[in-house]
């Protein structure tokens, strides 16, 4: 069932998103070599905590972490821990999830370690463009396909893998609510957006082969040929117009300025 939402419920979801996008402007101000992935977890679950809210994935269908950190090759849902220690050239994806007010933010963001290559600048580069191609597409009126579509071929003109397990979906009082967003799909296909409506956007793009694997920990997501993988997303809201982006990037930006992407 998709729930619609009210003007004073987006703005409930707007202060979780909010939540969320400082607690990224945190990571970006220590994500550096040698830092662990628990290290960054513990940062965030303390931010998260001191704004009044909870973090929104601990405990989640049983996932042991406060964030999740995937680095490299994982695609998301890598559990923090002490022995992930980021190196010189690494990619993290770090997905944040904040839960107040009966209401859930969550957003995601890939943050380089030090210098990376261009090869892998470029696959992050495009996964965050295709994140706002995505975005343009998600209107009143339009359809999910519409949005996956717009992802998809972004993505796969350059050359990249678009993940098919994991995808985007609702967001409410639930973390995961309808309707499910892929990164792929064809235009005019899928549930139709309605004002009120609001999605988690989320394009996972490998450098390589579409496919993936989950490890034995039942969590970890990577790629099969453990090449990069990118990982950006934004909580929106459905409007008759452009939608309402109620995450955001900027307290990343404010640090890292114009240095990556």
């Amino acid at each position: 069932m998709i729930f619609l939402k009210s003007d004073e419920e987006i703005e409930l979801l707007r202060e979780s998103n909010q939540i969320v996008a400082k607690t990224h402007g945190e990571m970006a101000k220590i994500i550096k070599p040698g830092i662990t992935a628990k290290y960054i977890e513990k940062i965030a679950n303390e931010f998260i905590r001191d704004n009044g809210a909870t973090p929104g994935f601990l405990n989640y269908n049983g996932f042991p972490g406060a964030i999740c950190v995937s680095v490299n090759e994982v695609v998301v849902h890598g559990i923090p821990s002490n022995e992930i220690v980021f190196k010189e050239g690494d990619i993290v994806s770090v997905d944040i999830g904040a839960y107040k007010n009966g209401f859930h933010g969550d957003s995601a963001y890939t943050y380089c370690v030090g210098e990376v290559s261009e090869e892998v600048m470029a696959l992050l580069r495009t996964t965050k463009e295709s994140l706002y191609k995505g975005i343009a597409m998600a209107r009143e009126n339009n359809r999910v396909g519409d949005v996956g579509y717009a992802v998809q071929n972004y993505c796969e003109a350059r050359g990249y893998g678009v993940v098919r397990e994991m995808i985007g979906h609702g967001l409410g009082r639930k973390l995961h609510e309808d309707p499910e967003v892929p990164n792929y799909g064809k235009r005019g296909n899928g549930p139709k957006l309605k004002t009120g409506m609001v999605i988690c956007i989320e394009p996972m793009i490998n450098m390589g082969l579409r496919n993936v694997v989950i490890e034995k920990d039942g969590w970890t997501c990577r790629t099969i040929d453990r090449k990069p993988s990118a990982h950006y997303e934004h909580a929106v809201a459905i409007k008759k117009g452009q939608a309402d982006i109620l995450s955001s990037f900027k307290y990343i930006e404010d640090v890292l300025g114009d240095r990556f992407i």
